[in-house]
């Protein structure tokens, strides 16, 4: 592939978005430079995007693919009353339902709704392994099979879940998340790096729970992770029955106990939901250096809780705090946005949540969507400057969702009001998808 030459009416540069730039990506695609005066080069492609403005491509922090397979399913309460644990039991039947070709196709069409919203990388948290009754492992590959496929960058969380609850064993549906023993999951990472695509494939380490890995497991794989230079990942305390289980076995919280056993500056490391976490433990882990993906809508679908997100406030502004689609029951990143804010206007009583110092609301949020994920994942994405993959999305002026919209209200518009259609066309590492005519 050639290098390419991009043209858009505007271009989102961190603070502002600027007229009439133009960025130039290298043929690795990656971006070389951006500005107003820029030509293009002998054998560079030149893409005009008249009536576009160029944005960096959302980053979802956080996904299970496999779980679009329960939209509009679990949503019946003929006693008036559901809860995660509920939900869990129609997500292990769905589980028990699926064959190696619904499973691909159920990833691979999560993934072109992600790319269709606009996300260009998604961090797939991957429990999954089994599609028989036998260690199997095969829905593994198809994971990165159905990522290639849609197109996506992927980063593939592999996880660790050894047992059903704290000291239990696996247990129905759980049998197809098993991995059974520390050695046989580093020769599954081993198996796996060999599969990647390496422009827009790899690898990161998870323990799914408190409740699927012992404390010294939990030490071991976030050792691991350093070792490889990897990203580490792991759910937290999103139910309050989870924080009870453990402080029952440990005299602590889950929090408390990833704090006592792992350093999270020692590697990125992302504690996904942490609906229930206490100010006093989150401002300790953000203090060291640790990071969190909230997922509002599922958050929202599951009754799980809303998170202190004022408690955060150190780590959004430190880009440490991402956002997530987990159980794909609707894949937005514009509605993940509006959530994180409105839920907390809800709570709290008063609009402006999620601001920076400045009081601005949309280039926080847009960053949440964008540079924290990429961090949360270790990749040189979420943002357009020089020396970073080329992920980008366009964003439709004439949309009907932002008629009459000025321009310094642009990102505003866009993240509160404007329908997931405004969204145009994604770049992955140079790569277009549907580009139209325009285009050349």
């Amino acid at each position: 592939m050639n290098g390419q030459l991009i043209e858009a009416d505007r271009v989102w540069t961190g603070r502002t978005f600027e007229m009439h730039q133009a960025v130039r990506v290298g043929a690795d695609g990656t971006v070389l430079e951006i500005g107003s005066d820029l030509r293009p080069a002998d054998g560079e492609r030149r893409v005009r995007l008249p009536g576009r403005a160029l944005l960096p491509g959302f980053v979802n922090a956080h996904s299970h693919a496999f779980q679009r397979g329960l939209r509009g399913r679990g949503e019946r309460f003929p006693r008036g009353a559901g809860s995660f644990w509920t939900w869990r039991e129609a997500m292990y039947e769905l589980v028990a339902s699926l064959d190696p070709d619904r499973f691909r196709d159920l990833c691979i069409q999560a993934f072109r709704e992600m790319l269709a919203a606009g996300m260009t990388t998604v961090g797939e948290f991957h429990y999954f392994h089994h599609l028989s009754d036998e260690h199997d492992f095969a829905a593994d590959s198809l994971v990165l099979e159905a990522a290639r496929e849609a197109g996506i960058r992927i980063v593939l969380l592999y996880a660790y879940y050894r047992t059903g609850g704290i000291g239990s064993p696996l247990q129905g549906g759980q049998t197809r998340f098993s991995t059974p023993s520390l050695d046989l999951y580093r020769k599954r990472l081993d198996a796996l790096s060999e599969q990647l695509d390496p422009k827009t494939q790899s690898l990161g380490i998870v323990a799914h729970s408190i409740r699927a890995v012992d404390l010294d497991e939990l030490e071991a794989l976030h050792r691991e992770a350093c070792d490889r230079g990897w990203v580490f990942h792991m759910h937290l305390e999103e139910q309050r029955q989870e924080i009870a289980a453990c402080r029952e076995a440990y005299g602590k919280t889950p929090m408390e106990v990833v704090l006592d056993r792992v350093d999270p500056a020692a590697t990125p490391t992302t504690a996904v939901h942490c609906t229930h976490t206490e100010g006093p433990s989150m401002e300790r882990y953000l203090d060291r250096g640790g990071r969190v993906c909230i997922c509002p809508l599922t958050e929202a679908n599951l009754a799980d809780g809303i998170a202190d997100l004022p408690t955060m406030a150190d780590g959004i502004r430190q880009n440490r705090i991402s956002l997530g689609s987990d159980s794909n029951a609707r894949i937005s990143m514009l509605e993940e946005m509006r959530w994180l804010e409105y839920v907390q206007r809800l709570a709290l009583e008063r609009r402006g949540v999620v601001t920076n110092d400045d009081g601005l609301l949309g280039p926080n949020l847009l960053n949440i969507a964008t540079r924290a994920g990429a961090r949360s994942l270790g990749l040189p994405v979420g943002s357009i400057e020089p020396g970073q993959l080329a992920d980008l999305l366009t964003l439709d002026l004439g949309h009907p969702s932002l008629a009459l919209v000025e321009d310094e209200h642009l990102l505003d518009a866009l993240i509160l009001g404007a329908a997931d259609g405004a969204i145009d066309k994604v770049c992955v590492g140079g790569t277009w998808k549907g580009l139209f005519s325009q285009a050349r």
